[in-house]
């Protein structure tokens, strides 16, 4: 996919509610599953596109031009993240840049830190108000077991890359920790990550687990009291973000979950088709796919290597 090709499409989406980061205006730099990882839970769904290249996937001045229309909406935060890996676009320093050019609103990065070991990318996001990578492993087999990265990145490449962006960064560093049951919630692995992180010293901990159909179905959520456990032993600065319940009461969310909800009355459906049904972007139809499986109004099912939603 070209940037011409992506550049059709709107790379701008929400605000959507975040458990973290408020009224999210996300922007999404890359084509849909195009990221260094291929981890076992992702939501999206298995990565079509392992990639470590570095490129311009969405022309910038498209990507400013369609962020100025929105920020009329007030965000909490403009949060590059999206359906794939942001640090995979290469102009994302400029990007930072321009958008601060035009705006006050915070800037925060999600990624999941696979590329912080090259100086470049940690260059690049210096310049954002808040950068939240992810650490799901604390060891090299259970690293390639979950995240199955690409043959560029190694354990301890990732692992020096979030530690010296932590020296190099100023602005305030979360990591999220995404435990998975009976995979890295062993008394060893916890401890091992617990190692991991007191060398990267962020200032803040959040720790997550499978709430949306995952890619693969042996990834299972931790039990919230388990997960409470394992928050308290990882870092004395750390907090549960994981969603058993449910988060999303606005007027606009309820009136959109209820819009997919109607689709699917009439046929079951992929994040894919309820994107281009109701002319969404797909990070937040998974976003209402999330509420409308947490209160127990539809189910997931898998069909020829895809995920399939009905009521």
């Amino acid at each position: 996919m070209t940037p011409k090709d992506v550049g059709r499409n709107n790379c701008i989406f929400g605000p959507v509610p975040s458990r973290r980061l408020g009224r999210s205006l996300g922007i999404d730099l890359v084509p849909f599953k195009t990221c260094t990882y291929d981890c076992i839970y992702c939501q999206l769904g298995r990565t079509t596109n392992k990639t470590t290249q570095r490129k311009e996937w969405v022309p910038t001045d498209n990507v400013i031009n369609q962020l100025s229309g929105k920020l009329g909406s007030n965000p909490d935060y403009i949060t590059l993240s999206g359906s794939g890996e942001p640090t995979l676009f290469s102009r994302i320093e400029e990007l930072i840049s321009r958008i601060k050019s035009v705006t006050d609103i915070p800037v925060a990065v999600l990624t999941n830190g696979s590329l912080l070991w090259l100086p470049q990318v940690r260059k690049a996001l210096k310049a954002a108000d808040l950068v939240i990578p992810s650490l799901d492993a604390g060891n090299d087999r259970m690293f390639q077991y979950v995240n199955r990265p690409h043959p560029d990145i190694s354990f301890t490449k990732m692992l020096e890359g979030l530690i010296k962006f932590r020296e190099e960064y100023d602005g305030q560093y979360w990591l999220e920790v995404f435990p998975l049951a009976g995979i890295t919630t062993t008394e060893m692995e916890v401890d091992e990550l617990k190692t991991c992180i007191n060398s990267i010293r962020p200032d803040k901990v959040q720790t997550n687990t499978v709430s949306r159909p995952p890619a693969e179905s042996f990834a299972e959520p931790v039990p919230r009291k388990q997960l409470e456990t394992i928050t308290r032993k990882l870092y004395d600065k750390a907090e549960v973000i994981a969603d058993y319940r449910g988060v999303h009461k606005a007027e606009y969310f309820s009136a959109k979950c209820d819009d997919v909800l109607t689709l699917l009355e009439r046929r079951p459906c992929s994040v894919e088709d309820i994107a281009s049904g109701l002319g969404l972007h797909r990070n937040e139809v998974v976003k209402y796919l999330e509420q409308l499986s947490t209160e127990g109004k539809i189910i997931a099912k898998p069909f020829k290597n895809k995920l399939y939603y009905c009521k």
